[in-house]
């Protein structure tokens, strides 16, 4: 007779209240897998996680009110480092993917996966395994396969590779004038010679580009 599979828990993050409650029925119609838990904003997981035991596997949306998902990985980590966690969102841009894999997210998925593709990646990333959408896969090659090619030379100052690191690490341009000591103006200045030199208009491309070509 063959064995029942045990029972995974596991918990959503994700303020889309529809998909949210839709996702928790569809999986919890699944033999093996209980979704006990939706919150919809990272710090209700937070608060959760101090007083009851962790689940195995977390649902993680990435734009949420308050600490987004990818900032919130690291303290999800702290407070369940042995839940594995599988982002779940729309966004399948480079940044976000390079910094959810970089914090520790086990797994990237899109939510226009179906519902066996989800609850297939929830009991992977619960037995060790790293499930990621194809499409993700991909893309996550392609960043390996740039990884490993020279950094292209852009042309910028000392100055503007400081402002650009700043930048990645997520600091605001107040804050990133004040770490070096230089008005905010100066900055704006810098971070325009920057997008300019780095031939983006925004400052998550900005990002992006600085992460996926390893320029800092």
């Amino acid at each position: 007779m063959a064995e029942t599979p045990p029972t995974l828990h596991v918990w959503l993050v994700e303020d889309h209240k529809v998909y949210g409650e839709r996702l928790m029925r569809a999986l919890n119609r699944l033999d093996d897998l209980r979704c006990t838990q939706r919150f919809t904003a990272c710090e209700d997981a937070f608060a959760a996680l101090v007083e009851h035991p962790a689940p195995d596997v977390l649902l993680l949306d990435v734009e949420l009110p308050g600490v987004s998902g990818i900032e919130g990985i690291a303290r999800l980590r702290q407070l369940a480092p042995k839940a594995a966690i599988v982002i779940l969102t729309v966004f399948e841009d480079d940044e976000k993917i390079f910094r959810a894999i970089c914090a520790g997210a086990a797994g990237y998925l899109l939510k226009t996966s179906g519902t066996e593709d989800i609850a297939t990646a929830i009991r992977s990333a619960a037995a060790g395994g790293s499930p990621i959408n194809p499409r993700i896969a991909r893309r996550v090659l392609e960043m390996l396969s740039k990884a490993n090619e020279p950094p292209r030379d852009y042309g910028l100052t000392p100055r503007e590779h400081d402002i650009l690191q700043l930048l990645v690490q997520g600091h605001t341009i107040k804050e990133a004038a004040a770490q070096l000591g230089i008005g905010y103006y100066t900055a704006d200045e810098y971070i325009r010679s920057v997008y300019e030199k780095l031939q983006v208009r925004s400052r998550g491309s900005a990002i992006a580009k600085a992460i996926n070509e390893r320029l800092v």
